[in-house]
């Protein structure tokens, strides 16, 4: 059973927060093993369909330079020439095959990690650079069991290529006169034959391979009791910040309420869900203020205030939905709703003059 630097047995399944916090690190079932079958599969598949071209290009340059061999002389003059025909064809042969690489390095490490970035895991850390830790890295038992694994990767890559290199031994091209076609025919089948050998070989190693990282990811992510006890209050914790934020912005929300729609010159409704309380002074505003808006309990609230403080209320469905939707509290009303607020509150003051009247307002005539 796996244990921790206490010695706590881990016992227990890991949490989603635990899975995220090993994941953004890089902990997750990974094989090297994988990414060299799909590099000995993506390099394959390019030979395979680069392979005449490759050959062709290959043969045409050899045969070139064997009968140059004795009229070529290689001063400052002819290098460049020389040395521009090399690199041209070394970069046929050789580009198909390093963009493969590329891609298989892509594709190896995307596919289990389910191509999700894990920055974390290449933060560098500096504890691995310690001489004694690395000294007694190379005489742990860890060492010495990736030294039979590979040892057994060794067995199980000969088992599947001996066939094919039995035969090849055999063939008459290592002690007969054959002319460059052939020999890079046989090269070429060759390296085929062995190739497919060792991919099917890889086949094995991979599976077995990532079938034991992946449950030795699942040993390396279990956790102790305390630790799950920990993470939960720890959870708890929050939940319960949260929640008192939560409660000081509703109490903060209500204290204004209770502040500003006493002031507030009406309120719009639809008729329950939505309310909103608007202002308007001529003398210090161009145009009506938002004071307050609130739906559901809130918007039960505001009324209540209101109905406290005799501030008119008015139903108005479409204009409350708008006020809501489009107005900010402590703004002024959008001018698209000037119309529709002029009308309400033009309503207001002709039904409540002895109100603002009292409150020293200077109502609008107009």
């Amino acid at each position: 059973m796996a244990e921790n630097d206490q010695g706590q047995e881990k016992t227990e399944q890991p949490t989603a927060k635990k899975m995220q916090e090993l994941l953004e690190g890089g902990q997750f079932a990974k094989s090297q093993e994988v990414s060299t079958l799909v590099l000995l599969v993506l390099a394959m598949l390019v030979f395979t369909i680069m392979a005449p071209r490759m050959v062709e290009t290959f043969r045409l340059f050899l045969v070139n330079a064997l009968q140059q061999m004795s009229s070529l002389r290689m001063n400052v003059e002819t290098f460049p020439g020389f040395f521009r025909n090399f690199m041209s064809v070394a970069g046929s042969l050789i580009l198909p095959v390093m963009f493969a690489g590329v891609m298989a390095g892509v594709i190896g490490a995307g596919s289990q990690s389910k191509f999700k970035l894990t920055p974390k895991a290449i933060e560098p850390k500096f504890s691995k650079l310690s001489p004694l830790k690395g000294f007694k890295n190379i005489f742990s038992s860890k060492s010495i069991a990736k030294l039979f694994v590979s040892l057994a990767k060794f067995v199980v890559i000969f088992g599947f290529t001996y066939p094919v290199l039995k035969d090849v031994l055999d063939d008459p091209v290592f002690y007969s006169a054959i002319d460059v076609k052939h020999l890079l025919l046989f090269m070429g089948q060759t390296a085929q034959s062995v190739g497919l050998r060792v991919v099917a070989g890889m086949v094995v190693i991979a599976a077995a391979d990532y079938a034991y990282q992946v449950w030795k990811n699942e040993q390396d992510s279990l956790m102790t009791k305390q630790e799950v006890k920990d993470e939960t209050k720890q959870a708890d914790g929050n939940a319960q910040v949260k929640g008192e934020q939560k409660r000081r912005r509703r109490q903060m929300l209500m204290d204004s309420m209770q502040e500003e729609i006493p002031q507030a010159d009406v309120i719009v409704t639809n008729p329950t869900h939505l309310a909103i309380a608007l202002k308007y002074d001529r003398d210090d505003m161009s145009a009506p203020r938002v004071v307050a808006k609130g739906a559901r309990y809130n918007a039960l609230r505001i009324r209540e205030i209101a109905k406290q403080h005799e501030v008119p209320i008015v139903e108005n469905k479409p204009v409350a939905r708008l006020l809501f939707k489009h107005c900010k509290v402590g703004r002024e009303i959008i001018p698209e709703m000037f119309a529709a607020v002029a009308e309400i509150l033009a309503y207001v003051y002709r039904t409540n003059r002895y109100r603002y009247y009292t409150r020293g307002q200077r109502v609008p005539t107009d």
